[in-house]
């Protein structure tokens, strides 16, 4: 019974509940972060104090979205994305299935190949929705699709942002008493890359496969967009994305590699130096608000760490643990779910899990494989769903540039039920068949 009464507890299904009645996001998470602390016998002054000074561990996350923001704003100036969008339209036609296709391997590459993000989606998405509305597709498939290929990739593939998840991994299960390559995380994570194709063909072949109407509403940017692209333009575009990728690689800094690619886009006279201001403004303007809730989605977190909230949970989860390994994965899994939809960041859910958990796997014989799939699981669990994620809040920002899209009921909950399944049932099955 404590365990229902655990402030961490109750703070996250307020959080849960506000979101479900439609209370802003931003809102939400602020009520819930006082309710937690208040809980945990802190005062109010205190509960803000570390509040605030919690939203700094996700400052540089901030920023790079704010940048990558700017990034991708410079690129729409220019006309390529417009031009993108197009080549989208033409080729996919009458089949929604090729957008689908395209869709998902332009998400990859943000994350593996030109690691922007989700800073691409409010400039590819909006130009878009015409089109979905006359194929009359479903957004929870669109949402499905794009929250697949922003978190599929940091599972499995160990390049851009899969690179830093797997090296979080490494160095926490290492720093805790695991020996594991770096190199090696991807075998024991493979399996749950095919958990997030199983979810999406379920979303896009079962699930959202029907017709769904929309209307038709006009979409108004901020700036004009540029409509035609140069050779030279997109010959300079190239260079900075690459050079971005490769920055980013070599320094592991996105707010460095995304500086990068804007000085060159702005060195090379694409959007002259006149309208940096703007594009800056503009880059504030679409992803201003998602980089915000992740700093308050920070500061939440810090305020369930530091009174104490997550240790006394986990305390109360380990206690009546039991002595099979599956069984005990399953309750793991549960819980690197409730804290991830709390906290919004499977990469920020890792330390946590590896200094409470790693050691009671090590004590009932898990092997190394079988603690990175748990893991890395638990870790990921959450983030598809938790209204406090990028994996949610960057679809929504594309999808809903009409206002005809609902970030709880079209983004969170349909990839909530997809993905955070599927990752459960064949993490279990990895732990097994690694055992």
């Amino acid at each position: 019974m404590n365990l229902l009464f655990n402030p961490a507890v109750i703070s996250i299904i307020l959080l849960c509940v506000l979101c479900l009645k439609r209370v802003n996001v931003l809102l939400a998470i602020i009520v819930s972060t006082i309710v937690a602390g208040l809980l945990s016998g802190m005062n109010v002054k205190e509960v803000m104090d570390v509040f605030i000074s919690g939203m700094g561990s996700n400052s540089e996350t901030a920023l790079s979205y704010i940048l990558l923001g700017a990034f991708a704003a410079t690129m729409s100036h220019t006309g390529v994305t417009a031009l993108i969008s197009d080549k989208i339209s033409k080729i996919v036609s009458e089949n929604k299935y090729v957008l689908y296709l395209i869709l998902a391997l332009i998400a990859v590459a943000s994350q593996n190949i030109i690691p922007i993000h989700i800073a691409f989606i409010p400039i590819i998405i909006p130009p878009l929705l015409k089109v979905m509305n006359k194929l009359n597709i479903d957004r929870r498939a669109i949402a499905s699709v794009l929250a697949f290929g922003l978190k599929m990739p940091y599972i499995t593939i160990p390049v851009g942002f899969g690179l830093i998840f797997h090296n979080l991994i490494a160095d926490n299960l290492v720093q805790n008493g695991v020996q594991v390559m770096r190199q090696d995380i991807w075998k024991s994570t493979l399996i749950l890359g095919f958990a997030m194709i199983v979810g999406l063909l379920i979303a896009l072949f079962i699930s959202y496969r029907k017709p769904r109407a929309y209307e038709n509403l006009e979409i108004t940017c901020s700036t004009p967009v540029q409509t035609e692209c140069s050779r030279y333009s997109l010959f300079v575009i190239s260079l900075a994305a690459i050079l971005t990728f490769v920055v980013q690689i070599m320094t592991q800094s996105l707010p460095l590699g995304a500086l990068v690619g804007l000085g060159i886009l702005f060195t090379f006279k694409i959007i002259p130096k006149s309208k940096m201001d703007c594009m800056m403004n503009e880059g504030i303007y679409l992803m201003g608000y998602v980089a915000f809730i992740m700093l308050v989605a920070a500061g939440f977190a810090s305020v369930l760490k530091n009174s104490g909230a997550i240790e006394s949970l986990v305390n109360q989860t380990l206690s009546v643990l039991p002595d099979n390994i599956i069984l005990t994965s399953l309750i793991i899994l549960f819980l690197g779910l409730f804290i991830t939809m709390g906290i919004g960041t499977s990469f920020g859910t890792i330390p946590i899990l590896a200094v409470l958990f790693v050691p009671i796997c090590l004590n009932m014989g898990f092997n190394p494989s079988q603690i990175v799939v748990l893991v890395a699981a638990a870790a990921a669990l959450g983030d598809a769903g938790s209204p406090a994620s990028d994996t949610t809040l960057g679809p929504t920002s594309g999808l809903n540039a009409d206002g005809l899209h609902n970030h709880i009921y079209d983004t969170c909950i349909p990839t909530f039920l997809h993905y955070n399944i599927a990752l459960i049932i064949f993490a279990l099955i990895g732990i097994y068949l690694l055992g």
